[in-house]
């Protein structure tokens, strides 16, 4: 990881480069094993399930669930002071891969266990924008 603005940012790699470049153009997108229909994240060179190289990209639906998930209170560092209190949560993704990731755009004591979410990017420089996640919002029925 390298510094930005005093915070750290992850470093494309041959295997997620693709990832990245979706993330950009906001596109949630996951692997799908073409041997055994396998969905998979974080992004591999192999199948984590069969070990087939046979792997494709394929976009997620960006809907989720909170699996579990902690509200950090205490900055990482100097650079993230102003950002605390926030969440850090294990999004079990539709499709069934599991992120690690935020949950942005709502009080922190409002997120809980099996609380639907919803992709939302957030740019953090020019190269590298962050797949987060949000509460679905509720409908109405009229």
């Amino acid at each position: 990881m390298s510094g930005h603005n005093g915070k750290f940012l992850p470093v494309p790699r041959p295997e997620t480069e693709g990832w990245w470049e979706n993330c950009r153009n906001h596109k949630l997108m996951i692997q799908r094993c073409s041997d055994c229909g396998e969905f998979q994240f974080y992004p591999r060179i192999i199948c984590a399930g069969c070990m087939s190289g046979q792997l494709e990209w394929v976009e997620s639906a960006g809907r989720g669930k909170v699996s579990t998930y902690t509200v950090c209170r205490l900055p990482v560092a100097e650079a993230y002071a102003s950002d605390v209190p926030y969440v850090v949560a294990l999004v079990r993704l539709e499709e069934g891969p599991v992120m690690m990731s935020n949950v942005v755009d709502c009080d922190p004591e409002s997120v809980k266990t099996g609380m639907l979410v919803e992709v939302a990017f957030q740019k953090w420089s020019e190269t590298v924008t962050i797949p987060q996640f949000k509460p679905v919002a509720e409908r109405t029925t009229q």
